[in-house]
């Protein structure tokens, strides 16, 4: 089967310029799994990579929606596809890089077509759960239980997704999920970074203090000024700066928030992506140059003796 190495990991883990490095290693190209990098405008609150990185390897997926348009796990399947098939008509092995677990599920286990999003229904489910804390788990087991079960009690996000299923279909998540997913023909590598917890958070607050240096909040007062779409608002840095800038909390607060929302976010990617099956993990602790990181990534490919590079196995 045509070959794609999927390199993730949690956020500030060191996957953009290892991926770099390796791209360039295979001669082939980058394809972002990231879902906030697909939106112009988001720079700085996303990580993208330079416009050095940008120019010294392809990267596909990255800017290629406005910030007032939703776009769907399903849309960004469709479009990773013919990037695929081409890079294969080339003889390039593609390399897909990116910390949105649901990408990455979507790509390597397959994604359905569930009823498109209600933002109405999601706002009252919303309000409900803030005025009864805990409420919509509860329905949710009673409506789906599977579904329950895999969700964590205060993932609301996916909570309400999988009560907006239910309301919206005749049938459940789990059900369409089970049925109606096939996943992308290709064999996946995934090769997953690891780096020790404490590491990985300093590494974090470090990134956050640089995006503030570098304009997080004129970037996200040029974005509202668009009226953007809820879900790019819904990233962490634009959501707490937002209400910074609106005059709801301090900056210092809002930079707290970032920071403690971030590392959140890391952990779950990493229960996330340990839950999916396959990974070959690398532990990167203590490695703080994207070049040592590479190393290790090619030391794992050359002794799998599985991988193409180039035109050459």
């Amino acid at each position: 089967m045509k070959k794609v190495i999927i390199l993730l990991g949690p956020t500030a883990v060191g996957k953009t310029g290892a991926s770099i490095l390796l791209a360039k290693a295979l001669d082939t190209e980058i394809i972002s799994a990231d879902s906030m990098q697909i939106y112009r405008h988001m720079d700085i609150g996303t990580a993208k990579p330079s416009k050095e990185e940008l120019e010294s390897v392809k990267h596909h997926m990255i800017g290629i929606a406005g910030p007032t348009e939703a776009y769907s796990t399903g849309q960004y399947i469709d479009a990773i596809v013919p990037v695929i098939e081409d890079l294969h008509r080339r003889g390039k092995v593609p390399v897909i890089t990116g910390g949105t677990g649901l990408y990455i599920k979507a790509i390597t286990r397959g994604i359905f077509t569930g009823p498109s999003a209600d933002w109405q229904l999601r706002d009252e489910l919303l309000l409900s759960e803030c005025g009864n804390p805990g409420s919509l788990y509860r329905r949710l087991t009673e409506a789906d239980p599977a579904a329950a079960r895999k969700i964590e009690q205060n993932d609301i996000r996916r909570i309400i997704r999988g009560l907006e299923v239910c309301l919206k279909s005749s049938g459940t998540i789990s059900g369409m999920q089970e049925s109606l997913t096939i996943p992308l023909p290709y064999e996946f590598m995934k090769i997953g970074l690891a780096r020790d917890r404490k590491e990985l958070y300093a590494r974090i607050d470090q990134r956050v203090d640089a995006m503030i240096a570098a304009g997080l909040a004129e970037e996200v007062s040029n974005l509202l000024a668009l009226q953007p779409d809820k879900t790019p608002m819904q990233a962490i840095g634009y959501k707490e700066m937002a209400l910074h800038l609106a005059g709801g909390i301090s900056l210092e607060e809002a930079i707290r928030l970032i920071k403690r929302n971030s590392r959140r976010y890391a952990k779950r990617q990493f229960t996330w992506f340990r839950k999916e099956e396959g990974v070959q993990w690398i532990e990167v602790t203590g490695l703080s140059e994207p070049g040592d990181i590479f190393r290790k990534i090619m030391n794992l490919l050359d002794n799998s003796g599985q991988i193409i590079y180039g035109n050459k196995k």
